[in-house]
């Protein structure tokens, strides 16, 4: 069964939030984890969209801290679908901050990239429709996904091998 393909514009979603007291560190900052966690929500709404029903976080591919977030910024995390495959797709967030107290743009501060993996009614992988690029920087984004997911699946791979070697290495000690 093939899916009909869905543009990248899409799914794409926004979520924002100001930051309070609640989520800061203990150095005063917002804590990482309130962002994670807002790139998370925006993530899995993008995922669902284009996937058209449920779908789990499988692997956060890479966080990256750029600036720290403040007190009353108000954060604004905009993800959208770089890649799919059979029954996953990777959703790239971008997270930026502006101010409260001083007139400057909004400064770019976290960027992730997630793996998601869509579910049936019995928790089972689902097809997920194609992404269709449309702009440059959206075939950019899925050429850059494909290489990550190659590296991922390369890592995953190398880690497994190791472990067999590791215990055949073990048992053959007794």
């Amino acid at each position: 069964m093939t899916l009909e393909g869905r543009p990248t514009s899409a799914a794409q979603t926004s979520l924002s939030r100001i930051m309070t007291a609640l989520d800061t560190n203990l150095l005063g900052t917002v804590h990482g984890g309130v962002i994670m966690k807002l790139i998370d929500d925006v993530a899995g709404a993008v995922a669902q969209r284009h996937s058209g029903g449920p779908a789990v976080t499988a692997t956060m591919d890479e966080m990256t801290f750029l600036e720290p977030v403040h007190v009353g910024d108000l954060v604004h995390a905009s993800g959208r679908v770089n890649w799919t495959g059979r029954t996953s797709m990777e959703v790239g967030v971008r997270v930026v901050a502006e101010p409260w107290n001083e007139v400057r743009p909004a400064a770019a501060v976290a960027t992730a990239y997630l793996v998601f993996v869509a579910l049936d009614e019995d928790g089972a992988p689902r097809l997920v429709p194609p992404v269709l690029p449309e702009t440059e920087e959206d075939r950019r984004r899925f050429a850059e996904a494909k290489i990550r997911r190659t590296h991922r699946l390369a890592r995953r791979e190398a880690i497994l091998a190791s472990r067999r070697q590791d215990s055949a290495a073990a048992g053959g000690e007794s």
